[in-house]
């Protein structure tokens, strides 16, 4: 073989030789004896016939054999004679792709090609402009940015940097290595733009999701009276499509009518696709019936199209006009119907669509198997998750990334989180969105602190926690009632950079609203102004819940009011809002506002509106809304419903008819039925019923140590200590603990926590000192101990110390202590509050001049100048 130096000499001279040959004739005969190289058996052979060639044929002629001679080089296992035939020998015709996949085909590596490029450029071969803009193409492909840049050095010195074909490869290889910046600014920098370069760059701000960009070079290259291809026409109406950009869209439609281009079948179904995705199904159907011809892609641009914007009904008829015109659906087709049912909820249709498609013969691939989890999901159809999950392996789909996180996420909403692991782990290729699944599943179970170490394992694989990991942890915190683990991590979210999205804003108002935050909650509210979502009603919803359970009622109020488009939670929540301060009128007028604003009640919003009736002590209404749950809105009353009937007519002091009620009722009662009825046996101190009510309390939930007290105080009431001891007896025996008493209030931005029983406040002498003078003052007012809140049998005097000792007491006159500016006094207490604290509260407020607004483990009281929210009704 000849050096390389000695083979560009020889190409040189023979590119000096006149065109025709005497000798050519012969030439050609040897190699049609040959079968034309069919009967090339060895490597040296085709060496052999490559110098003949070389020596004597015309280029014209070298094409024609110059692909049967790579690819004979390959066969024999010598790719650098290979490289050395398609650089130098001929290809002119042989697309520089197919070689690259005739060269993998044959095992090999395609950055052996560089390799023997740059040995060929060391031994004095000088290539052309054709084999150089294959070798940038490779380099842009590859990611081989140096020996790009070199060469781009190599063209401006030897005047190359005016070829449009080596440019367009040097945009390439700039936007593949250095990113679309760069190559934006080198196609800025170029003198002369064709309009290949303009559809190049075109192209690669489109394929890096530059959308606005692309609208704005295509305008340029117009005024500078390019001519864009059918190509980066589609390029820009994809764009118009991504941004909803239906007057850019419509101008270019515009462009392609001018110019006549309505007869490309690509570029009337990208309009299709445009329209679309701009929720104009009127003109893509239009742009389908303006189309003389119809291809199969224009069919699945329509039928998607129909799919994407939820008129399924329209996508099967489009289907059925399809197979009508002898055109039959492809994997796609079936792929936009299963997509379109799955994401409007017509979930089992999904399945049916599936089996219609596999009868017709398509074996589903990833993007129908996605599709379908999503449903499965949905359905709760775990079987059938396991079922496709056989599938997936068995026809080696579980390489697909995004079947991968389907089925994880199919698996975690299914509650079989190990197996959620394992499809885990067992992914190659893990995004993000795989991980947030993952994130999700540990924080819904309340696995908070798997949930944060797999954050850390995410940060450690090299991906970056975006606002949906963080927010799937902060909401499950939430919804396990962890709300203090919540406002932590969002602590942490916020340090890490992450701007919290409506989700999180919701999840962080409800962990708010759970521990009476209201401060906490304010700083939410403002930052939810301060980023813009204090209009999204899903914030709104939440802001409304918070204040209502902070005890700021009239902010919740004035947000409630401020919502333009209500759905039926938001009104839900305002009525509840009202039940929860005993305001049932109020919340029955709304109830009126909300039916005459066309949105009828669900159960949630009767379960508001007899929690009011309670509340209030409004009996004669509550059976008005009871009964008319069925009669005038068809809704079947659920237990919560019983519930509070119970509630109502107990509370009254209507315990027979309660009793009656309990008896006649169709559904079985359970714990807060009974429980119920015994709180209101207690206070009007109905012992017969009572121990009907504690007998089945304490079966069904005998661990439960309310019931157990409740009853206990009934019987301290009645002197009956002897019971008392045996119900202490039978704790000790059940192993029932007292669950722990406590009450907080906050002043300034910290938390002061009263317990009942463990470690003391450290001002408690200081607080003891004020409520004896608090007391002082209240005697002068008519104020008297009630000592029957105290069940344990000791002297009166022992009995008016121990009512001192309740913790609401305590934070009350802590906040007075504290009290500045005349705030109102908040405090949050996880029982019931005893009547001699609520009787307390009222006069402290006439005696501070004060606002109390006292959260007990039931409802809201607000005391104001000796009266209470609730008219003692509670």
């Amino acid at each position: 073989m000849a050096t390389l130096a000695q083979f560009h000499l020889l190409q040189t001279s023979l590119s000096s030789k006149p065109p025709s040959l005497p000798s050519l004739s012969s030439t050609f005969t040897l190699l049609d004896g040959l079968g034309q190289l069919g009967e090339l058996k060895s490597l040296n052979s085709v060496k052999a016939v490559h110098a003949h060639m070389i020596k004597m044929s015309n280029n014209n002629r070298m094409d024609i054999k110059g692909k049967s001679l790579v690819t004979y080089y390959l066969e024999f296992g010598d790719p650098r004679s290979a490289a050395m035939a398609f650089f130098v020998g001929s290809s002119h015709y042989l697309p520089w792709s197919s070689f690259l996949e005739e060269f993998r085909r044959f095992g090999n590596d395609p950055e052996d090609m560089l390799k023997f490029f740059v040995e060929f450029c060391s031994g004095g071969v000088v290539f052309d402009s054709r084999v150089l803009c294959f070798v940038l193409k490779l380099c842009g492909n590859l990611k081989e940015l140096w020996l790009g840049l070199e060469m781009h050095a190599y063209l401006i010195k030897r005047g190359f940097d005016l070829d449009v074909y080596l440019n367009s490869a040097l945009i390439n290889l700039y936007g593949n290595c250095l990113g679309i910046e760069s190559a934006n600014r080198l196609f800025d920098e170029m003198a002369k733009k064709e309009d290949m370069l303009w559809d190049e760059v075109i192209k690669l701000n489109n394929k890096n999701g530059r959308w606005l960009k692309v609208l704005k070079l295509f305008r340029s290259m117009q005024l500078t009276f390019a001519k864009p291809n059918s190509a980066t026409i589609i390029n820009a109406l994809q764009a118009c499509g991504k941004m909803r950009a239906l007057n850019e869209g419509k101008q270019i439609h515009g462009y392609v009518l001018r110019w006549e281009l309505e007869s490309s079948l690509a570029i009337c179904n990208s309009l299709i696709s445009m329209y679309s995705r701009n929720d104009r199904l009127g003109l893509a159907k239009a742009v389908f019936d303006s189309m003389n011809d119809h291809n199969l892609s224009s069919w699945n641009s329509i039928i998607s199209s129909y799919a994407a914007l939820g008129c399924l009904n329209d996508a099967w008829i489009v289907y059925n006009e399809m197979e009508s015109s002898n055109v039959k659906p492809d994997i796609v087709t079936w792929n936009c119907l299963l997509s379109g049912h799955s994401l409007y909820g017509s979930f089992q249709d999904v399945l049916t669509i599936l089996k219609r498609m596999q009868d017709a013969g398509f074996k589903p691939n990833s993007s129908s198997v996605t599709s379908v989890l999503q449903a499965v999901t949905e359905l709760c159809f775990l079987k059938h998750g396991r079922e496709i999950h056989g599938f997936v392996i068995r026809n080696g789909l579980d390489f697909d990334v995004y079947v991968g996180t389907s089925l994880v996420d199919m698996y975690v909403k299914n509650n079989c989180l190990s197996c959620a692991h394992i499809v885990f782990d067992n992914m190659k290729n893990k995004n993000i969105f795989a991980w947030n699944s993952l994130i999700s599943g540990y924080a819904m179970k309340g696995r908070h602190k798997e949930a944060i170490a797999a954050i850390h394992r995410m940060k450690s694989s090299g991906l970056s926690p975006n606002v949906v990991s963080w927010t799937a942890l902060i909401s499950g915190c939430s919804q396990n009632e962890n709300h203090a683990a919540s406002l932590k991590y969002f602590v942490q979210m916020q340090k890490e950079g992450i701007k919290a999205n409506f989700v999180t804003i919701s999840s962080l108002l409800k962990a708010c609203a759970g521990l009476s935050l209201l401060r906490k909650g304010e700083e939410i509210h403002c930052l939810s102004i301060r980023i813009g979502f204090v209009e999204d009603v899903y914030v709104a919803t939440a802001l409304i819940d918070m204040y209502s359970k902070a005890g700021n009622f009239r902010s919740a109020y004035e947000v409630f009011r401020m919502i333009k488009n209500k759905t039926l939670a938001s009104w839900n929540c305002m009525i509840m809002g009202f039940a929860t301060y005993g305001s049932a009128k109020e919340a029955i007028s709304l109830f009126n506002e909300m039916c005459g604003a066309g949105l009828q009640p669900d159960a949630i919003t009767f379960t508001a509106l007899l929690s009011g009736c309670k509340n209030s002590g409004l009996v004669d209404e509550g059976w008005e809304l009871f009964d008319s749950m069925s009669t005038d809105y068809n809704i079947a009353p659920t237990i919560e419903h019983f519930s509070c009937m119970v509630d109502i007519l107990a509370r009254a002091g209507y315990l027979d008819e309660a009793w009656d009620f309990i008896q006649t009722m169709p559904l079985k009662p359970d714990a807060t039925v009974w429980g119920a009825f015994l709180a209101s046996c207690v206070t009007h101190k109905n012992l017969e019923f009572a121990e009907t009510a504690a007998k089945n309390l304490f079966e069904l939930e005998p661990h439960n140590p309310a019931n157990y007290v409740l009853m206990m105080n009934l019987y301290s009431m009645s002197n009956r200590w002897e019971d008392v001891e045996r119900l202490k007896d039978v704790m000790k025996k059940v192993g029932v603990k007292h669950s722990p008493v406590w009450s907080w209030t906050q002043i300034d931005q910290k938390i002061h926590m009263f317990n009942a029983e463990g470690k003391p406040h450290p001002d408690l002498g200081e607080i003891y000192f004020e409520m004896y003078n608090l007391i002082c003052e209240m005697k002068k007012l008519g104020y008297e101990p009630d000592i029957s809140c105290v069940c344990q049998n000791i002297d009166v005097v022992e009995k008016k110390k121990m009512l001192l000792s309740h913790t609401e007491k305590l934070a009350i006159t802590y906040g007075l202590m504290k009290m500045k500016n005349g705030k109102p006094i908040r405090v949050v207490n996880n029982t019931r509050v005893c009547s001699d604290c609520h009787t307390a509260a009222k006069y402290m407020s006439v005696v501070r001049k004060c606002e109390i607004f006292l959260k007990d483990g039931t409802r809201f009281h607000h005391f104001r100048e000796g009266k209470c929210t609730c008219n003692d009704c509670w």
